[in-house]
């Protein structure tokens, strides 16, 4: 391969000594705990104005060989607001199943097929549209880290922090940095596609380039 076909061809990734050298990103917008069947409709009127929402779930970790739990939340962000659905203790109520099977509603989430699965086993009837998944969309801009920790700090410079990822999601009350790590995974979604979408991002000046080796024939 010549020179200058390598530095063409490249990928995008970045080291995880990096990753973990980066400030810790921080969620700033507002957050509705949603726990009440009469909180629901009004929560899903608000989603249904936003002209794009970040979706991601949670689900109570397993630590016994063969256990396993439902989901137990689901969270629901605008570019300024959160609204996190407490399954554990709603179920899927109606009209935020209409929400998730809404075509026209566009989500944005990230290896949403695993989310759609353990949906499924709550409500087996369930068919999600109006999806996209970043996993997918971000390959276009020759990226080929899959987590949304590494997608993020790419594109921002700034780290998501998993230490409440294997929290209790059942817990009687969220506390408030389960409920920030919860919106900020979803609200990053949205900030990962606009940055994207609007054109932000050009992969040829990114830090992060890695080019394949030079077998100059």
């Amino acid at each position: 391969m010549k020179t200058d076909d390598c530095r063409r061809n490249f990928t995008i990734s970045i080291p995880k000594e990096t990753l973990n050298s980066l400030p810790a990103a921080e969620y700033q917008g507002e957050i509705h705990v949603i726990d009440q069947p009469e909180q629901v409709e009004n929560a899903i009127l608000r989603l249904r104005s936003s002209d794009v929402v970040g979706f991601d779930t949670e689900t109570r970790p397993s630590f016994k060989k063969g256990q396993t739990h439902q989901v137990s939340l689901i969270q629901l962000a605008t570019r300024s607001e959160c609204f996190l659905f407490r399954l554990n203790h709603l179920g899927l109520p109606t009209p935020l199943l209409d929400y998730i099977e809404d075509e026209h509603q566009l989500k944005i989430g990230l290896s949403i097929h695993d989310d759609f699965h353990n949906l499924q086993r709550l409500h087996p009837g369930l068919s999600p549209a109006g999806f996209i998944d970043l996993q997918d969309f971000v390959k276009k801009w020759k990226i080929t880290d899959t987590s949304l920790t590494k997608i993020h700090a790419i594109l921002f410079g700034k780290r998501i922090s998993k230490s409440q990822r294997l929290t209790n999601w059942e817990a009687e009350t969220l506390s408030p940095h389960q409920q920030s790590y919860a919106s900020l995974d979803a609200l990053a979604c949205i900030n990962i596609y606009d940055y994207l979408h609007n054109g932000e991002f050009s992969p040829a000046k990114s830090n992060f380039k890695n080019f394949p080796e030079n077998n100059t024939p």
